[in-house]
């Protein structure tokens, strides 16, 4: 009879091992993203992992604090803008872009009572700008196409957090900013749209998907899981504005309105194109001729091309 009992006790137990539920051996992916509502996707690749997988999303404050984290490996994969990916690439950090993150989500602001009228208005002002952000470079080269240069304006540096908060304290008179910043200002009605600054030849391109250069060699099949993910996010967060709204909600704190109005400026995107590829190496050039970075990076091995379907 004791015999009986123990083998039945070894069959209950070997029979409650293989029906333990499949997540507790889960493969953690860790993804960083920005406090940005052009950062969410991120936040919907739960609709899309695949079995054996499991998301972490861990936001950031900053581009470079995101850049930083896949350096040192303490995520997988990271999203922020194409600045400082290059500003790490052009230092020899071992940064990789894997795909597009999202175009689009940056405005030049000004104060509604500032008396600015158009871009050469912000001479003399008092611009809120965030070193080694995409909205950085971009604005420089504004500047260059009016004439101007970053001399002509009392630059404050402000993170993107921050500016609509210093916008309406009068910190500052204007700020290149990241969305949801310019809609919140716009909802308050403290700020106005001053311009979208897709002018340049580096156009609307701003965020990136970047992960380690090990990843790449020794993890690709990771890479391609995570890509496909990323790809399905980005397309459902884009058909689906209620879905999108929603998420900036609960995830970022963003009110419905505001999130409305930031998403006519957000592309989520996933697409690695010829186009895409030659405004990046765009990008690049002038931080060369700025001094931002010494060398170029190594585009051949900077851009990863080997998932996309696009090339």
């Amino acid at each position: 009879m004791l015999t009986r009992l123990l083998l039945l006790a070894t069959l209950t137990c070997s029979a409650l091992a293989l029906s333990a539920p499949a997540h507790a051996a889960d493969k953690v992916i860790k993804v960083g993203t920005l406090k940005l509502i052009h950062g969410i996707t991120p936040y919907f690749y739960d609709k899309f992992v695949p079995e054996g997988y499991k998301i972490e999303v861990i936001p950031f404050e900053t581009p470079t604090d995101g850049k930083n984290a896949v350096v040192t490996k303490s995520v997988d994969f990271g999203t922020y803008g194409l600045a400082a990916a290059t500003l790490g690439a052009g230092a020899g950090e071992p940064v990789v872009i894997i795909a597009p993150q999202c175009n689009g989500g940056m405005a030049i602001v000004s104060k509604v009572d500032a008396n600015i009228a158009n871009f050469k208005g912000l001479k003399g002002k008092r611009v809120g700008i965030l070193p080694g952000s995409t909205q950085e470079a971009v604005f420089l080269d504004r500047l260059k196409s009016e004439g101007m240069t970053i001399k002509d304006v009392e630059s404050v540096r402000v993170s993107f957090s921050e500016m609509a908060s210093a916008l309406e304290r009068g910190d500052i008179e204007a700020y290149v900013g990241a969305e949801p910043g310019p809609s919140i200002s716009v909802v308050k009605g403290v700020g106005k749209v001053l311009e979208f600054p897709y002018s340049t030849p580096t156009g609307s391109v701003n965020m990136v998907m970047t992960t380690h250069a090990d990843m790449i060699k020794d993890n690709p099949e990771l890479v391609k899981v995570f890509l496909e993910m990323h790809r399905k996010a980005s397309e459902y967060a884009m058909a689906n504005r209620q879905a999108l709204v929603q998420m900036a909600g609960a995830k970022l704190g963003i009110p419905a309105d505001v999130a409305n109005k930031a998403g006519d400026n957000v592309q989520l995107t996933w697409k690695i194109d010829n186009e895409w590829i030659q405004r990046s190496k765009y990008y690049g050039s002038l931080m060369l001729e700025r001094k931002q970075i010494r060398k170029l990076p190594d585009y051949n091995s900077f851009i990863f091309t080997g998932s996309s379907p696009q090339l």
